[in-house]
């Protein structure tokens, strides 16, 4: 995971010779990444666009994939976001809120905004996507594609935030440079803040079963089962949805959260609405929607 922006030649063989595989940020056109990113000299969309065709010289048009982070400035422009993408070569894209934990809260009051706006801005955007599929150009929305494979197949999900229990520690984990040792990434994103309320120890100190079979992270995991959580038991979208503890902690100083006010609950019961109501009123969205789940 990089922003390309120091990438060398010398990097670059080595990810040949080890077979690796780059993610990068890519926020949108030019004006919005660099805003959102900035870097002495203003150059950070530049460096990445560059870094990313490097990329696919030397590891193969497959080989690096971007994400993008919704912040105040790209509520108003998700069509120009996705068009920059199909631009860039990408076959697909996550339309990703605004993280309100790590090093993201100290930028919260600038970047940030109110739930109901991401719901119009994902809205926006996925009707943007769609109508450039009905228009022949195959494109994808991420976080929509990984819904529908729950609600459509008989497969699961290994998207973290839609796993029950929670993915935290099983599906995922995070070694931070220091050996230190949490159940996500976003844990870890935590803990740069002081909060180490997710950490499960230090490779330099722990062995393998004191990490997996703590109490500590076992009692999480009897935490997540969403069959079992209050607001989430009797909900109809209970096996299309997961949970997300460290979010809840962070928002609501609680791993399991209150779901009435919960914005993890409020943005996936809208996305899940909203594709339903999709699929119902149009046979071309509705086949479009169905390829995505496979």
């Amino acid at each position: 995971a990089t922003n390309l922006a120091l990438l060398t030649d010398e990097m670059l063989q080595f990810f040949q010779e080890h077979d690796i595989y780059i993610s990068t940020s890519l926020d949108g056109p030019r004006e919005l990444h660099n805003a959102n990113r900035p870097r002495p000299g203003g150059d950070s969309y530049e460096r990445t666009i560059d870094g990313i065709k490097r990329c696919r010289a030397w590891l193969g048009e497959d080989s690096v994939s971007a994400l993008m982070t919704t912040t105040r400035r790209s509520l108003e422009m998700p069509e120009a976001i996705i068009d920059e993408y199909v631009t860039q070569g990408f076959n697909s894209l996550f339309l990703r809120w605004l993280s309100p934990f790590g090093f993201a809260t100290k930028t919260d009051r600038a970047l940030g905004y109110p739930v109901a706006e991401w719901h119009a801005f994902y809205e926006r955007g996925l009707r943007h996507i769609l109508s450039l599929n009905e228009s022949g150009t195959a494109f994808r929305e991420d976080f929509a594609s990984i819904i529908l494979r729950k609600m459509m197949t008989p497969y699961a999900a290994s998207y973290v935030d839609l796993q029950s229990p929670s993915g935290l520690g099983v599906s995922v984990v995070a070694y931070n440079y220091d050996g230190e040792v949490y159940a996500s990434d976003e844990a870890r994103m935590l803990a740069e803040t002081g909060d180490r309320t997710f950490r499960l120890g230090n490779v330099h100190e722990d062995s393998f079963e004191t990490l997996f079979c703590s109490d500590r992270l076992v009692d999480l995991l009897m935490e997540t089962i969403t069959e079992c959580i209050p607001g989430c038991a009797d909900c109809a979208f209970e096996p299309y949805c997961g949970t997300d503890p460290v979010l809840h902690h962070a928002i609501q100083g609680d791993a399991v959260g209150h779901r009435p006010t919960s914005v993890f609950c409020s943005r996936n019961m809208f996305v899940f609405k909203l594709l339903i109501s999709l699929r119902e009123s149009n046979s071309g969205i509705s086949r479009i929607l169905d390829r995505w789940a496979y």
